[in-house]
């Protein structure tokens, strides 16, 4: 038998998933900071969070970069936390934090660096 969590734990992370559900305009706005920076660094990006074509898919943003035996691919997606928004992961769900939403240089910083591990796992 699991042990139960504290009804304010599991209401938290409740509000938190619902918050992120309805803020799909604010983590739209934040993945498209997010697009520039990545491109900035000639990542091709593709957007997946158009409201005709995914009304009720969460937005999820997929950059790429073109390796020299394949491509390789990291989806972000923007998720609400405890006093704001963050990047994630999207592969690795809430397990893959990569920074807050304020700070569009570093998130862009974080991709790079997951794209040139998995272009390169060897050297890491």
């Amino acid at each position: 038998m699991g042990s139960l969590r504290p009804l304010n734990v599991r209401a938290g992370r409740h509000l938190l998933r619902w918050r992120t559900r309805l803020g799909r305009t604010t983590a739209i706005r934040n993945l498209d900071l997010l697009a520039v920076a990545v491109q900035a660094k000639s990542y091709r990006c593709v957007k997946l969070y158009q409201a005709d074509e995914f009304p009720t898919r969460p937005p999820v943003l997929w950059v790429l970069a073109f390796g020299p035996a394949d491509y390789v691919r990291v989806a972000v997606n923007v998720q609400a936390v405890p006093g704001g928004w963050a990047y994630y992961d999207a592969g690795r769900g809430r397990h893959g934090y990569l920074c807050p939403c304020g700070d569009t240089k570093q998130a862009a910083d974080q991709v790079d660096a997951l794209l040139k591990h998995r272009m390169f796992p060897s050297t890491w």
